[in-house]
């Protein structure tokens, strides 16, 4: 069988069991000693084989890594992404040959197991080219699907919606996992699986696959919804980071159909998406990587002495109802707080509208710090929900404080200078996206007690 350069990049045609089977050594072979090269002389660190098999830890908190540490994963992964094209490429040419489902390819991506499907691509025989009859039949997909765009559009619907849903299942009920899974894989998954199908009877526009795309996440979205697996406010928070997503895995639909592999390739993408999702939740359950502390501070300046300030740091009076949107929504907000005891050992609860934290007293310098543990915490936010009562498994253990202090500094003229700390982890990936919402909802839990502190020290101050 001649085979050409070229056509290592190709994935249309076949490949015989000795070819495959050189290409994957010399290949491998090439692709170790340009990752030794590149771990070894570029950033001083050991590679061997084992690394390609070694699991990484890390990965689950990828936006919290080192500057160096992100280089080196970027550079090897860009130095390994022309190697994964053949291979896959490769892979495609000798299922062909071997008369073995395209679908079959995505056993290439799942570690271990793709070394005993490589070994058996190169002992299974070539079973010659397939008739010409069987060629023109058309595909189990083509022939369910509607020919209309109307109608391929909600068939990709009815297709995606429903996996979406047993993987958010799988996750959040199963193995627990909030993570890269649910809000980078799925989102992209399924808008790519829906501007397939949606795309399966002939090329459709690259507006009309984005749109198919985010349409199928959005009606996702609603459908947790309905079914109370999710409520209104994690929903919302999660969009920001949804769209762009599905609108890429919409483009990526997009091209695919443009290519002349596509039609035969389409069980290759059925699968992809029914392993792509599930595969990396497993992986980040498997993993159960240690979430980060993150800290938040906020201050406030007030017209009162430390003295006095401090008596309404220590326990206030009832906080009025809040007008915030954010609280309105269902965010947990701070009501009161009130103490048991004095100096270190004293506990302080402060209660909100979905429960009370527990807070044993560290640090009681009076007046000038405040520090505390946080030994109970409520959930975090109350969902909104077309039914009475739903709790999802983000709300209990996924959003924690460990511990909080108020600072007080004397300012000139009898005036405070009053900072409040929060130290929390939350279990939620991209961990870097979701410390935008947890940093602006702690900061305005903040600012509502510190506010109500300032009204009240000056109150005293004023003798009113």
């Amino acid at each position: 069988m001649k085979f050409m350069f070229a056509d290592l990049w190709r994935p249309t045609g076949t490949v015989d069991r000795r070819t495959y089977a050189l290409v994957g050594a010399l290949g491998f072979a090439l692709k170790h000693n340009l990752d030794r090269i590149i771990a070894t002389l570029g950033f001083h660190r050991p590679w061997g084989l084992f690394n390609y098999w070694v699991p990484m830890r890390s990965i689950g908190r990828i936006t919290q890594l080192s500057s160096d540490d992100t280089r080196f994963l970027g550079t090897m992964l860009l130095a390994a992404l022309p190697f994964i094209w053949i291979g896959v490429v490769m892979t495609l040419k000798r299922l062909q040959s071997a008369g073995l489902p395209a679908w079959l390819v995505a056993l290439f991506f799942v570690p271990f197991a793709n070394l005993l499907f490589f070994i058996v691509l190169c002992l299974v025989p070539e079973r010659g080219p397939m008739p010409v009859t069987a060629l023109s039949k058309p595909s189990f997909f083509t022939r369910v699907v509607p020919d209309s765009q109307w109608g391929s559009a909600a068939f990709s619907f009815l297709l995606t919606v429903p996996i979406g849903i047993a993987f958010v299942l799988l996750g959040t009920n199963v193995l627990v996992t909030y993570g890269w899974g649910m809000f980078v894989a799925l989102p992209f998954a399924t808008g790519l699986a829906a501007a397939v199908v949606y795309g399966i009877h002939g090329p459709r526009t690259l507006s009309g696959c984005i749109v198919v795309a985010n349409l199928s996440v959005a009606i996702l979205g609603l459908s947790l919804l309905t079914f109370a697996v999710e409520g209104v406010v994690c929903l919302v928070m999660a969009v920001p980071i949804a769209i762009p997503l599905a609108s890429f895995g919409g483009a990526c639909g997009y091209m695919a159909q443009r290519q002349r592999w596509f039609h035969n390739g389409l069980p290759v993408v059925a699968s992809a998406f029914l392993l792509f999702v599930p595969s990396i939740q497993w992986f980040e359950h498997t993993q159960a990587t240690q979430p980060p502390v993150f800290v938040v501070h906020s201050t406030i300046d007030i017209d009162a002495t430390p003295e006095t300030v401090w008596k309404s740091v220590v326990a206030f009076t009832e906080i009025p109802p809040p007008t915030e949107l954010i609280f309105k929504a269902g965010v947990a907000y701070p009501i009161r707080a009130e103490i048991f005891g004095r100096g270190p050992g004293a506990e302080r609860h402060c209660v909100f509208s979905t429960g009370q934290f527990v807070e044993p007293i560290e640090i009681w310098d009076e007046p000038r710090q405040l520090k505390f543990s946080v030994t109970s915490n409520p959930p975090p936010l109350q969902e909104w929900t077309p039914y009475q009562h739903v709790v999802p498994s983000h709300l209990h253990g996924f959003l924690v404080s460990s511990g909080g202090q108020f600072l007080l500094t004397r300012l000139p003229s009898g005036r405070t200078q009053l900072e409040g700390t929060t130290w929390y982890r939350h279990g939620l990936w991209p961990a870097s996206y979701w410390r935008l919402w947890s940093d602006a909802i702690i900061h305005r839990i903040h600012m509502r007690v510190l506010e109500h502190i300032r009204r009240e020290a000056e109150r005293a101050a004023s003798g009113h």
